[in-house]
């Protein structure tokens, strides 16, 4: 890489010892996978917080805008059925 050329960014997530889902902690420049990985792993867990690591170029993800939020998530307002609210729950379940 030359000084012109800035090293791709890099999107960091992180999987912790008390979840199992990859929450979103960064981002880094890096020349490349190997290397975004190594940086990602000395920047974001050096008190030993993460047990795994997922870096993704942020040159290929896609997002909503959330200028369009309202149109985009429109069609979810429709369905009822999809909110906790819809159904009754019998007395006997304790933990949902």
């Amino acid at each position: 890489m030359s000084e012109e050329t800035p090293a791709p960014l890099w999107e960091v997530f992180i999987r912790s010892k008390r979840g199992l889902s990859h929450n979103h902690v960064g981002s880094l420049h890096a020349p490349d996978a190997e290397m975004a990985l190594r940086n990602a792993r000395d920047v974001y867990t050096r008190r030993m917080e993460g047990v795994s690591i997922w870096v993704v170029p942020s040159a290929v993800i896609t997002a909503s805008s959330p200028d369009e939020k309202d149109s985009f998530f429109d069609p979810a307002a429709d369905k009822p059925y999809r909110h906790p609210t819809f159904y009754s729950i019998p007395k006997e379940v304790q933990q949902l």
